[in-house]
């Protein structure tokens, strides 16, 4: 069995996805730490003077790129998940004439079966699109009531701003994964 090559290609695929998945994890996880720390620089100082208000409009851009980029590590990650449970357990299932599919990297379907999951993942959405969505939308918000009569290319960068924040925070609902089991 061991000296299959096939099944050695396959488990060494194995091995290479969950290094991928690790790695992006960690990036993915300090994105949010990133995000954070960037808005304590810049919101101590937007506010500290009338002169820096504008600053706040730096605030939604942050939230945009670096929210995209969790968004798609998440994805990315997920994905590997995804494939490792559902196409290559299978291929090795089959290759060794393995009939459970749950005792073949069973961590991959087993954390995700836990009675808590669901609020889990719910929570980690609702802390994204704070995160990423509702903190940009804040410092719009603060933007405009700070600026009495901003001009009006401001209005159209604010816009444009929210627009995207909004489709930021659908796109971090579709791709939330909030799914069980296998």
């Amino acid at each position: 069995m061991s000296e299959d090559p096939v099944l050695k290609i396959w488990l060494a695929e194995y091995d290479k996805l969950k290094a991928e998945q690790t790695q992006r994890i960690g990036f993915r996880d300090n994105l949010l730490y990133v995000t954070l720390g960037l808005f304590g620089v810049i919101i101590p100082t937007a506010i500290s003077n009338p002169a820096n208000y504008y600053a706040l409009l730096v605030i939604p851009w942050i939230s945009l790129i670096l929210g995209w980029t969790y968004l798609i590590n998440d994805e990315k990650i997920s994905a590997i998940g995804r494939y490792i449970r559902l196409t290559l357990v299978d291929k090795i299932k089959e290759k060794v004439g393995h009939n459970e599919v749950e005792s073949l990297f069973g961590w991959e379907i087993a954390h995700r079966d836990t009675p808590y999951r669901n609020r889990r993942k719910i929570e980690q959405l609702v802390v994204d699109e704070i995160t990423f969505v509702l903190s940009g939308i804040v410092a719009l918000i603060t933007f405009f009531l700070l600026i009495p009569n901003p001009a009006i290319v401001l209005y159209l960068l604010g816009g444009v701003e929210l627009l995207l924040l909004l489709i930021l925070g659908w796109e971090i609902i579709i791709y939330a994964d909030l799914a069980k089991g296998r």
